[in-house]
């Protein structure tokens, strides 16, 4: 049995558990004094508390809602500004992992010297409970507008980083790769800025040929173990091949019920005005009017927004739209 049959399975026991317990809390409330019905209330807010739970069970798709989740962070165009907004958005999800006692890994990050919290690059995995069910909605462009700290004349700029979030696809999960498409390059990690992390050839690159017309890089220079590094960057190499694979899948199902347009992943999804002090989510709709929180990893309300509006069927009609 699969992983989304057990987790439907529990849903299905879940809600006719609830549903006998929400038979018989009516009962009883007809039958309940007035000082009865307090002890009942308590009792209607754990069935509430539990059918809200049961709900967000159903918002989880697909077998690969338990693993980690590999996010990968570029800036767009706007040099310092955007790299500076791409270190933003690094730290915001290396917030809300610690929030939420997950672990972080920085698998590789470049930096940017003209904003020395930048990134260039940034690649991160993260490990917990549904890592990836709950981040994959946080894939697309993101758009920051502030009064620029970069501007002597304190003008307003408007800046967009790219995050893209893939399971973690580990060599348990049939992924075919032909040794002769791959090639292995070592070279001297090098922190954020250029600062030396070591002096040895332990930071890994591997670029795969086969299948498409671009290569596929990827890169690790997470540790000082060169084998380990090769092995991280292996796994996310089956991750981009896996992702690649569900683009294509998906780009058929809209071709076969004769949509003009697929599947754009660079879609803006959430601006963030920090100096009208608030972040809108464009696809839900909700709006926070503290960004300083949101900036600190208090995203969580933004996830589950996401995945109802991604269980809603609305991700795939705009998708086609």
């Amino acid at each position: 049995m699969t992983q989304e049959a057990s987790r439907l399975r529990r849903v299905v026991d879940g809600f006719a558990r609830l549903e006998d317990d929400v038979g018989g809390l009516a009962e009883l409330w007809e039958m309940a004094g007035e000082d009865d019905r307090e002890e009942l209330e308590e009792e209607q807010r754990r069935v509430e508390a539990e059918l809200d739970a049961l709900y967000r069970e159903t918002l989880f798709k697909g077998d690969h809602s338990e693993r980690a989740a590999i996010l990968t962070i570029k800036p767009g165009a706007g040099g310092t500004e955007s790299s500076d907004w791409a270190g933003m958005l690094l730290r915001l999800y290396q917030r809300y992992a610690e929030r939420n006692g997950f672990t972080v890994e920085l698998l590789d990050a470049v930096g940017n010297e003209a904003a020395p919290n930048g990134v260039d690059y940034a690649q991160l995995i993260i490990r917990g409970e549904r890592a990836f069910g709950l981040l994959q909605v946080e894939g697309g462009v993101h758009r920051l507008v502030r009064v620029s700290p970069f501007d002597s004349q304190n003008r307003r700029h408007t800046s967009f980083a790219s995050v893209e979030v893939m399971p973690e696809i580990d060599d348990q999960v049939a992924i075919d790769i032909d040794p002769k498409d791959v090639r292995v390059d070592v070279y001297r990690s090098s922190g954020p800025g250029g600062q030396s992390v070591n002096t040895t050839d332990s930071a890994v690159r591997v670029v795969y040929r086969a299948g498409t017309p671009e290569e596929i890089v990827v890169t690790c220079q997470d540790g000082k173990s060169q084998i380990k590094n090769r092995e991280k960057a292996m796994t996310v190499l089956r991750s981009r091949l896996w992702e690649r694979e569900e683009e294509r899948r998906r780009e058929e199902q809209l071709k076969a019920r004769g949509d003009q347009k697929a599947i754009e992943w660079g879609s803006q999804i959430r601006s963030y005005v920090l100096d009208k002090q608030y972040v809108k989510d464009h696809r839900t709709g909700l709006m926070r009017h503290d960004p300083s929180a949101v900036l600190d990893g208090d995203i969580q309300d933004l996830l589950w927004a996401g995945l109802e509006w991604r269980a809603s069927g609305a991700a795939t009609a705009a998708a086609s739209a």
